[in-house]
């Protein structure tokens, strides 16, 4: 199994905390399913899991909040 890599994961749940306000954690990611995101730059694995996940970014709600 792969190791994942102490930096990659904190840049990780940076990205997700900021896009989504939740975690790896949070997300319910295993090893497993971190594994198979770390040959992306973090905010950009961050951005692919919510996108395959359909997860609401939270700049979405900000863009919500101004049309109304």
């Amino acid at each position: 199994m792969t190791k994942i890599e102490g930096e990659w994961l904190r840049a990780f749940d940076e990205a997700m905390l900021e896009f989504f306000a939740i975690d790896h954690s949070d997300a319910g990611m295993d090893e497993f399913l971190l594994a198979c995101y770390m040959d992306l730059p973090a905010w950009e694995s961050a951005l692919a899991f919510g996108e395959d996940y359909d997860l609401v970014r939270m700049d979405s709600f900000w863009s919500l909040r101004r049309q109304l």
